[in-house]
């Protein structure tokens, strides 16, 4: 056996509370330190303003398109597309629009009686033609005076 008994033997010293303490601190505060920093915009060097967000938003106007009754099918199964939408377009330019709204609407009334049952049927058809269309009509109007195409009614029946 050993010459020392259990007594002369040196316990381990466990490391104590106070590292892990200071390690939980310190996470805690570069945690709070990085929140700040990204919030504020320093690191990506762009200043967060509400209210220029805000007033961003509100930078659009909104130009109607007449609603269209499409007829859709055909070899026995005719059906018909409600098509309703509005364009957006930059403030400023909504009578430029209107000048030139019976072409948007003869390009957009020839691209819908163009498209077939089944490719209105499938789920992502709108998502396609929305963007088809909205392409269509930048040609007609000019680059950066229509921003978006948005479709307040699509119903077949």
């Amino acid at each position: 056996m050993s010459d020392t008994t259990a007594d002369e033997q040196e316990p381990r010293k466990k490391g104590g509370l106070l590292p892990l303490v200071l390690g939980l601190a310190l996470a805690v505060a570069g945690a709070g330190g990085g929140y700040v920093v990204t919030s504020s915009g320093l690191l990506s060097g762009t200043e967060k303003t509400d209210t220029k967000a805000k007033t961003e938003m509100v930078k659009a106007a909104f130009v109607p398109l007449d609603p269209l009754v499409i007829s859709v099918g055909g070899e026995g199964r005719q059906r018909h597309l409600r098509f309703n939408a509005q364009l957006e377009v930059s403030p400023g330019n909504e009578r430029s629009v209107q000048d030139v709204l019976p072409r948007v609407m003869d390009v957009l009334n020839g691209y819908l009686r163009a498209i077939s049952l089944s490719d209105i049927e499938d789920p992502a058809a709108l998502v396609r033609m929305r963007a088809q269309m909205l392409r269509r009509v930048q040609i007609i109007v000019g680059e950066g005076v229509v921003n978006d195409l948005l479709v307040m009614e699509f119903v077949l029946s």
